[in-house]
């Protein structure tokens, strides 16, 4: 099983439709959060069209959304998804990945949490930093960003065959 991960959007069309390419045919997509709205702490993305992305995003079948702080109710009616959860285990063909945003909590308590719960890897966006990395037999993985990366490159990952891989664009 391909699994994508996004997070980070922010609303960003064009930069999306750029990541769906690099990733190619996946399974599922997960997106860690801050779907539409740019936020109050960043500039307006050259490429920011959330009405396009929440159209594009509720044509997706494949996909699935972690809420972030910068999500709203509004998010979920113009793209007809649930964006309600603060965190969620995915089980796919015996892989579990513990997903959330990753504002509330320190990187220790994101993976002591996904050890309690079982999962091969935790997975969180918010910093819009790239990280992969195993602590305490935990993969532990940042897609970075989409739209607004903070660490020079815009990014997505898969996962295949339970190994993950960042991709820069």
């Amino acid at each position: 099983m391909r699994i994508g991960i996004l997070s980070d959007t922010h609303g960003g069309y064009e930069d999306v439709l750029k990541a769906l390419e690099v990733i190619g045919k996946v399974d599922h997509i997960i997106h860690l959060g801050d779907v539409l709205y740019h936020g109050p702490r960043n500039d307006l993305p050259p490429t920011y069209n959330p009405k396009a992305l929440a159209e594009l995003f509720k044509n997706m079948e494949n996909i699935s959304f972690i809420r972030g702080n910068c999500d709203a109710d509004v998010d979920e009616m113009v793209t007809k998804k649930n964006i309600k959860d603060k965190n969620r285990l995915y089980n796919f063909d015996g892989f579990k990945i513990f997903a959330l945003h990753g504002y509330e909590e320190t990187l220790e308590e994101r993976v002591a949490m996904a050890k309690k719960l079982g999962a091969d890897m935790v997975a969180f966006g918010h910093s819009h930093v790239k990280m992969l990395k195993t602590i305490d037999g935990i993969i532990v993985l940042n897609p970075g960003s989409t739209t607004i990366p903070k660490d020079g490159s815009k990014s997505a990952a898969i996962i295949e065959d339970g190994k993950a891989q960042l991709l820069e664009f």
